[in-house]
């Protein structure tokens, strides 16, 4: 893999200039320091560049006290922007779907238990994202565009030559936009028209399986298959369905399928990183996170992930050093911050980890719940632990 390294100067660009003074305000260690390179080969890393950055002080004594405020005031602009101004501002975290409710708020199941971890990527051909997490197993499904002319009715002249696509399209929308109720039967009428249209069965999956319907889900995404035996979208959905149902080793054979025919599948690969940390095996699901971030650069959960795998091996110097270099490059990834909470809090580091928990709870709150980051986000248990740790005290203080 290639090593190219890009220098970023953040008093010449006006979103890098935004994206300082952001990092500023949540307590990254981007400020004041600039310019900064970004490398994405690791392994070629001088060894000054890998020794982890320290929070310099803050440049005026009673700047610390306006921080939290105007924390809180930027989430609310950013939640308030359009998504084309947020994935303008954070454009690698925006295609990976991966700030919640900020860059891709159609990645959050309305009603359900939110998703985290992968998408398919946004290269990808037919791609386009929905959360399938209802069930609670913190992963995403791939929704599925039609394939050209796949979705006409045999008679061109019919009345449904011009509904479907707009019927279809409807269907999308809805699904994107977390509205699953209303997703499900127009799905249903789509396959009344079109019932060979493999990419209908795939995403009416999807939506059964965010409904908290995963037996309905798997059985749509093994229709789909048997009309498009060649997509792997279909193994990688029934895979977030068996995962749901806590049938490790059928999920794990979707990921391996799909590997198979292409290894550098970074949502497979996460997927099986997950059902690895499922069955207790660290190391492993270790490995698959580290290739799924070597796979897509700019795949943050993956390497959040992979630092969180190192918490629990007891690579804790590895581990810190990955989550701050993802808060630096992304001040609000509200998973780096938690997880370097709980990191420092055991090492001792209590100012620290205050710091870094208040800009992670105010990003997320839901990462106070222990039962959501074991069984939704899918954290390890020792870093769950030590942040559980870190929480008790706090509420005794």
């Amino acid at each position: 893999m290639s090593s190219a390294e890009i220098r970023f100067s953040p008093w010449r660009s006006p979103r890098r200039a935004l994206q300082v003074f952001l990092g500023f305000l949540a307590g990254a260690s981007w400020w004041p320091q600039a310019p900064m390179a970004r490398q994405h080969d690791r392994s070629k890393r001088s060894p000054r560049s890998r020794q982890p950055l320290r929070h310099p002080p803050l440049p005026l004594p009673g700047l610390a006290r306006l921080q939290a405020p105007l924390l809180v005031l930027v989430l609310a602009a950013l939640l308030a922007l359009p998504a084309p101004a947020a994935a303008w501002l954070l454009p690698e975290v925006a295609a990976a779907g991966q700030v919640s409710g900020i860059a891709q708020p159609e990645l959050i199941a309305a009603g359900s238990k939110a998703a985290f971890g992968l998408v398919r990527s946004p290269e990808a051909p037919h791609s386009a994202m929905v959360s399938g997490s209802a069930a609670g197993q913190g992963v995403s499904a791939a929704l599925l565009n039609p394939p050209s002319g796949a979705a006409e009715p045999a008679n061109p002249g019919s009345a449904g030559a011009t509904s479907l696509p707009r019927l279809f399209a409807q269907a999308l929308e809805a699904s994107r936009s977390g509205r699953f109720g209303e997703a499900l039967p127009l799905w249903n009428r789509v396959l009344e028209l079109a019932p060979e249209d493999a990419a209908a069965w795939s995403n009416r999956g999807n939506v059964r399986l965010a409904l908290g319907d995963a037996e309905a889900a798997i059985r749509d995404q093994e229709h789909s298959m048997l009309l498009d035996a060649a997509n792997p979208d279909p193994h990688l959905n029934r895979g977030t369905a068996e995962e749901a149902l806590g049938r490790w080793d059928a999920a794990a054979a979707d990921y391996s399928w799909i590997l198979e025919r292409d290894p550098a599948d970074a949502s497979a690969l996460y997927n099986l990183g997950n059902v690895e940390g499922s069955r207790g095996n660290w190391q492993a699901a270790r490995i698959r996170f580290v290739a799924a971030a070597d796979a897509r650069p700019g795949f943050a959960m993956a390497r959040s992930s992979a630092a969180l795998a190192a918490f629990q091996l007891g690579d804790l110097s590895e581990a810190e050093r990955e989550l701050r270099s993802l808060i630096r490059r992304y001040p609000l990834f509200a998973d780096a911050r938690a997880g370097l909470t709980a990191l420092l809090w055991q090492r001792g580091a209590a100012g620290e980890a205050e710091s870094h928990w208040a800009a992670a709870s105010g990003l997320d709150p839901r990462y106070r719940q222990s039962e959501w980051l074991l069984e939704v986000r899918r954290w390890p248990p020792e870093p769950v632990a030590a942040l559980a740790r870190f929480l008790a005290l706090q509420r005794q203080a």
